[in-house]
């Protein structure tokens, strides 16, 4: 087994992953370790989507099939609308938003997962992967996990430098393909 997702394990933290193409070309696997017992109902969000365990009208919910439609580099990338496609979709296992659960996480470095949202307790479907220290965020984001692995960050590198049009929108789609827990 994985040393790394083994010691995520025993810590009782969920690990999910994306498996990611970008411009239709399979690109590599994003393994994330969620910080399940500091944010356990945005973990359990989260997770939910990842796996589709999460239903509506008994048809599973979530991020398969769902792309990154914002990308800032040096700065963050954003996806988790599978509701809309654009960043105005929102939706939550919850119902349509859940308050911001704390704050204990801050946006100190590369790779950290946080909750997407419009102002305070908006969160619903909706993330991003930081691509660097961005303190601004604290006290305004929820950072709920983080990437378990070097091969992960090397994808969050190749995603973040994509090529992008009007509103940060990526030039070549970058697409969850599969995803799931480990």
């Amino acid at each position: 087994m994985d040393p790394l997702l083994n010691e995520a394990l025993k810590r009782g933290n969920p690990v999910v992953f994306f498996d990611v193409a970008i411009g239709g070309a399979p690109a590599g696997r994003i393994k994330l370790e969620l910080f399940k017992k500091d944010c356990p109902k945005t973990v359990e969000n989260f997770r939910q989507f990842c796996t589709g365990e999460y239903r509506k009208s008994d048809l599973p919910v979530g991020y398969k099939g769902c792309s990154f439609h914002r990308v800032i580099k040096d700065f963050m990338v954003q996806g988790g609308d599978f509701l809309k496609g654009d960043g105005t979709g929102r939706i939550s296992i919850y119902g349509d938003k859940f308050p911001d659960e704390n704050f204990i996480h801050k946006h100190t470095e590369a790779g950290l997962l946080s909750m997407a949202n419009s102002g305070p307790g908006s969160n619903g479907c909706q993330f991003f992967l930081t691509c660097a220290p961005c303190d601004w965020l604290d006290g305004k984001h929820v950072v709920f996990g983080k990437l378990l692995d070097p091969a992960s960050l090397l994808l969050l590198r190749k995603m973040e430098s994509v090529p992008v049009g009007p509103n940060s929108k990526p030039k070549l789609a970058i697409t969850i393909t599969e995803c799931g827990e480990l």
